[in-house]
């Protein structure tokens, strides 16, 4: 085998360089990625990466030779986990699937993470020839909607749908406070930050080379007291963290969420969990027509809405339209 160069494609924008390599080479572990990157055999456009470095659309990815076969199973997959896994499937046709994915689960791997909706794929074929296929990402503390598609061909229309914004995506969250104004667009390009060891979003100035375009468009639904408020808020842009960061910037940030709200995203008597979950997708479904799909609330929201008195109506049935 020889050394490699790959590019970077659209649809893997912002992926993590180890979650990228488990993609295209499941036969590599984390420790001798992590020990290709030390010694400089991993490069991206020339320069040495770590395993945490986030990947842009275009960049030429140096790849030594990999080892061949697929990645052992015995840590990451576990059959009464992949039952579990089933139950949270809400839609499932041909082409497609859709899971209510619960708050503090991963959908990839990563250091420390050892079980994950990735590595329990192998648990939703439902008899199929394929292995279920990744098609976006959801944070692990955010709970909701997660697609996955069911043939290599859905895979590459689905990619190509959320690569080109044609996904509408409505997300529901408890902040602490009453944005002001009560709806509207934020823009404000954000950028990774990394140190002492941790990775986290931040805001960032207009024209700053290491910032990415960030839109989200957002609806106050309910406020109680001026303490606390229900917002719908729908990603223009697919950054990470890109909600959780702009919620915070209005002032108000998502309840639970320490990370960027400090002491004011927590509340006494209310879950420390995240309050942040993925409502509703309307995607182009691969054999035509467009599909909504909705996911019913997690435990610790549905206890918070009950408390605040916010309208928490089930998840209406998939329509395909």
């Amino acid at each position: 085998m020889t050394v490699q160069i790959q590019i970077v494609t659209e649809d893997e924008a912002e992926i993590r360089l180890d979650r990228w390599f488990r993609r295209h080479f499941p036969g590599l572990t984390q420790g001798a990625l992590e020990k290709m990157c030390r010694t400089g055999q991993i490069r991206v456009d020339g320069k040495r990466a770590t395993a945490a470095t986030r990947l842009a659309p275009g960049q030429a990815m140096r790849v030594p030779p990999m080892p061949a076969g697929p990645a052992p199973l015995a840590k990451p997959y576990d059959e009464s986990a992949a039952r579990d896994l089933q139950k949270l499937v809400i839609y499932r046709d041909d082409h497609i699937m859709a899971l209510n994915k619960p708050h503090g689960l991963p959908v990839q791997g990563g250091p420390g993470i050892i079980r994950h909706v990735d590595g329990l794929l192998d648990g939703l074929r439902f008899g199929a020839a394929d292995r279920p296929r990744l098609v976006h990402r959801i944070d692990r503390d955010t709970s909701g909607l997660l697609l996955l598609a069911r043939t290599p061909g859905a895979a590459a229309k689905l990619a190509a749908a959320f690569r080109g914004r044609d996904v509408e995506k409505t997300y529901w969250a408890v902040v602490v406070g009453k944005p002001d104004p009560a709806a509207g667009l934020i823009d404000r390009p954000v950028a990774r930050l990394t140190g002492g060891g941790r990775e986290r979003t931040a805001i960032a100035v207009f024209g700053d080379p290491a910032a990415s375009h960030a839109i989200t468009e957002y609806e106050t639904l309910d406020v109680v007291a001026k303490r606390f408020a229900l917002l719908a808020m729908r990603p223009r842009t697919g950054r990470t963290h890109q909600l959780r960061v702009h919620a915070a910037s209005m002032g108000t940030p998502i309840l639970g969420d320490p990370k960027y709200g400090v002491e004011k995203s927590s509340a006494e008597g209310f879950s420390e969990s995240l309050h942040l979950h993925a409502r509703r997708l309307r995607f182009p479904h691969p054999a035509g027509g467009m599909l909504t799909l909705e996911a019913d609330l997690p435990p610790h929201m549905r206890e918070t809405f009950k408390a605040l008195g916010f309208p928490a109506p089930q998840a209406a049935a998939p329509r395909r339209a």
